[in-house]
């Protein structure tokens, strides 16, 4: 009897030590999935904290509704399918228009895979991490043909230039082609973790060079320029002290470089200064001056205007009686 008291004791000691064990190791597991759980959070929590503003509400309806209106009501001959048209290149006087080849039927770009490429290109990425192949299915369906002699550029000139293609129509700025109309001040990035889109932040230009933004505004402006021919006109800012032309803008870094001299015959430059000044630098001055010298190194033709008086009459509706804005009269004694 004693024997089998002493077995039953070591029996029993040993099953509580095997559950004080199994508690042990259960809560050590807790634990520890506490603090990765905290950790992961904080982690997410990082990734949010960005300088710029976060992704767009309603960024999905917004991308559609604007691809919408542009293929119905701003580009109507967008209903052609892109690789059933033609364009003249030679850069006729009159611009030349798309022409639909024989057998090809009208089609509407396809918004909902528009949208649907887009996304792809960010969603559950991290926001420094974006390549130009994320974004070249995108470039691949939004491209349309570009007019010759209707390529319009800027450089801190975002009003004043959007204005004049809105009431002149005679011109396009990146802004009013699909990939460029959809986007414009519109705000996106993604988000590694859950839900994949950071609606709180996102890192401004200066943060990181391969931010969404910063990668599909470099690429659409490299096709767009690509795409110019005949006489292309640029816009710039006169009245800015450190000079109308800045070789780190995306008109002097990538633009120029991208415009081809086979295609395109002249660059015009509108050099605006603003309705009484300051009159920071002139069609003679050091910025203009280097500018055209890269132009010209390419084999391009070059003019300068101060002050386009189109322009100049625009800039005027909202000063007429300023000195600027008068009217050079012969008075006839």
């Amino acid at each position: 009897m004693p024997l089998q008291n002493r077995s039953s004791k070591t029996r029993r000691r040993t099953i509580l030590l095997v559950i004080i064990m199994v508690l042990i190791v259960t809560i050590v597991a807790v634990l520890a999935a506490v603090l990765l759980a905290n950790e992961t959070k904080e982690t997410s929590r990082q990734l949010l904290q960005w300088k710029g503003r976060g992704t767009t509400k309603n960024l999905q309806e917004v991308i559609l509704g604007r691809c919408y209106n542009y293929i119905t009501t701003v580009n109507p001959e967008l209903r052609w399918r892109n690789r059933g048209t033609r364009q003249d290149v030679t850069c006729p006087q009159t611009p030349s228009k798309a022409v639909a080849e024989p057998g090809i039927e009208p089609r509407d770009k396809d918004c909902q895979n528009i949208w649907e490429t887009m996304q792809k290109a960010f969603i559950y990425k991290n926001p420094c991490n974006i390549t130009t192949e994320d974004y070249q299915p995108l470039l691949d369906l939004t491209s349309h043909p570009i007019p010759c002699n209707k390529s319009l550029f800027w450089s801190k000139t975002n009003d004043l230039v959007h204005r004049y293609t809105k009431t002149s129509h005679n011109f396009l700025t990146l802004e009013d082609t699909l990939l460029g109309y959809m986007a414009d001040g519109v705000s996106w990035c993604g988000n590694p973790s859950s839900p994949g889109i950071n609606y709180e932040s996102c890192p401004k230009w200066s943060e990181c060079e391969s931010n969404p933004s910063s990668v599909y505004w470099k690429m659409a402006s490299k096709m767009f320029a690509e795409a110019a021919c005949g006489v292309v006109q640029v816009m710039l800012n006169g009245s800015i002290e450190a000079g109308a032309f800045r070789s780190n803008s995306i008109f002097g870094s990538i633009e120029i470089f991208n415009l081809d001299p086979d295609k395109v015959s002249t660059v015009q430059i509108w050099l605006m200064q603003n309705i009484g000044g300051p009159a920071s630098e002139s069609c003679t001055g050091r910025s203009i001056t280097r500018l055209k010298s890269i132009l010209e190194e390419r084999n391009l033709r070059v003019s300068c205007e101060d002050n386009y008086r189109p322009v100049q009459l625009l800039q005027c509706a909202s000063d007429p009686d300023h000195a600027d804005c008068r009217l050079c009269t012969n008075s006839v004694q």
